[in-house]
Parts: structure tokens; sequence; C-alpha cells
């Protein structure tokens, strides 16, 4: 039986646990071939392991200027062609604002705008290229890219100043680029996140920490701030990780074609913040 992606390829970041591996597994599971990035090159020999066949894996860090790059060229090397982008890497580094450094404000800057920018500056030359000869041989054929913000993002987020004003920037880099590139028929959208049961919203006790550099960021937040976020969610639970890539996989699939330049919230009806 085909699958709806049979023939397209794919590059999810992140994809070592979490949505990032959810969104892998969808895809592959539909027919794509996922080129799937990550700093956790453990955690992604689990991922591709799941993937039937249809996995590559790509360990490297990339907020290193040169590996947005690079996952890029390796995608091309071994697959001849990049039809999805999923900018989905990601981690939290919280704290109230006026105890906030420089280092947590650049942190966060770097992996949810500057990383996402650069690898879809480096998928550009690729992406329309291929949408020009499909125009020349009278074919319409539709691209994506989805970019993982958040509801922090759109409507704020105590103790996530960094966060939320990094997933903001890229609603703007997404709504700019569906502009720019959606006469080659690329779709550019976001999908913004509310709770997900992931480990930076597990219990901080067992959220564990991230490396970064030579610091250990712990991940996770409180009980009690847990059960207020849950308390607020109309379906009266947090997502799991699968149904935060139903969202993204939405958004790669051909039902999606006309919709660009926009931003779906995966929220369960959460609305925090200010509208």
């Amino acid at each position: 039986m085909s699958g709806l992606l049979d023939g397209r390829v794919a590059v999810v970041t992140g994809a070592g646990r979490g949505i990032g591996r959810a969104t892998a597994v969808l895809l592959a599971g539909h027919g794509a071939r996922v080129v799937c990035a990550d700093i956790d090159g453990e955690a992604l020999k689990g991922t591709v392991e799941l993937l039937d066949g249809l996995g590559t894996a790509v360990a490297t860090d990339l907020t290193e200027p040169a590996a947005p790059a690079e996952v890029v060229a390796r995608t091309v090397d071994e697959h001849g062609q990049l039809d999805i982008v999923v900018n989905n890497a990601g981690y939290t580094w919280d704290g109230i604002f006026h105890k906030m450094s420089d280092e947590q404000l650049s942190a966060m800057l770097d992996i949810h705008l500057v990383v996402p920018f650069r690898l879809l500056r480096a998928a550009a030359p690729v992406l329309r290229e291929a949408a020009k000869r499909d125009a020349a041989e009278g074919r319409e054929i539709f691209r994506k890219v989805v970019n993982v913000t958040s509801i922090a993002g759109t409507m704020g987020n105590v103790g996530q100043a960094n966060y939320a004003a990094a997933k903001s920037a890229l609603v703007g880099l997404t709504k700019t680029l569906a502009k720019e590139w959606g006469p080659l028929k690329i779709n550019v959208n976001a999908v913004a996140f509310g709770f997900v049961e992931t480990r930076l919203t597990a219990d901080a006790d067992e959220g564990g920490a991230f490396a970064h550099g030579d610091r250990r960021i712990p991940l996770g937040i409180p009980g009690a701030v847990r059960e207020r976020a849950a308390a607020g969610i109309p379906l009266g639970r947090p997502a799991t990780p699968a149904e935060a890539a139903g969202g993204i996989f939405l958004l790669c699939t051909p039902w999606s074609n006309f919709v660009h330049g926009q931003v779906l919230t995966v929220a369960g009806g959460q609305a925090e913040g200010m509208s």
C-alpha cells in the first residue's frame, strides 16, 4: 500500500526523543525518508531503529555555525533531494527576567531562532531550484517547512522571557519566508505547542539536565506548576508527543497545500497569557 509521503525526503531536528522522535516515526510511517538530526547520538540510534530502514542519523550540535549546512549537504548527498524541513530542536533555560543572564538569552536565541535560520538558508538553494525546475516543466509540487514554536511565543510565559522572545521571533521568520517562498509552492508554517509531555515539562525532580558547553541546565518544571498548567487545558490533560507530532504531520501533507504562513496552535484549547 502506498504511503501519503512516498518519495519525499524530510529533515527533522531534535529527533532523538520527544516530539522530534514522534514526528520522525510518523513521517516515515507514511513513506518519507527521514534525516534525523540531534546532539544526542545515542538517542538518535533509538529513533532510527524505529523507522524501518527509512531513517538516517546525523549526530551534531546544531548551534555550531557550520552544522545546519552540513545536515542539508548530507541529505542531498544521500537522497538527492529535500522536500520537508521540520525545525524542532530546542530546550528551555528558565529564569525570572530581572535575574536572567545574557548567556541565557543568547542560548535560547541560538537554538530556537539562529539554528532554524541557518538550516533554512542552507536548504534554500535546494528547495528553490527544485521548485523552479517543476515550474519550468509545468508541474505544481508543494514542499513543506514547519517551524516549531510555542504558546509562550504567542502569549508569553512567566519565567521564560528568553524562550518566549526566541519563539516569537521564529513566528516572524515563518511569516516572512511564507511571503518570499509562496510563489515557489514552498509552504512555510509553524506549530505552537502548549503543554506536551516531554522531558522539558517533566516534574523537575525527574526532568534531568541538558548539557550546554560546560553547563548542565536543569530541565522540567515544579510539580505545582505542572498541576496548574494541566488544569488550564480544556481537554483535561497535556498532549502526548505523538499527538503533538500530528500537528506537524498535517502541515507536511498534501492536505495542507493551501495552508500557508500560519501558526497552528496545538494546545488542547490552552490559552494562557494576553491575547
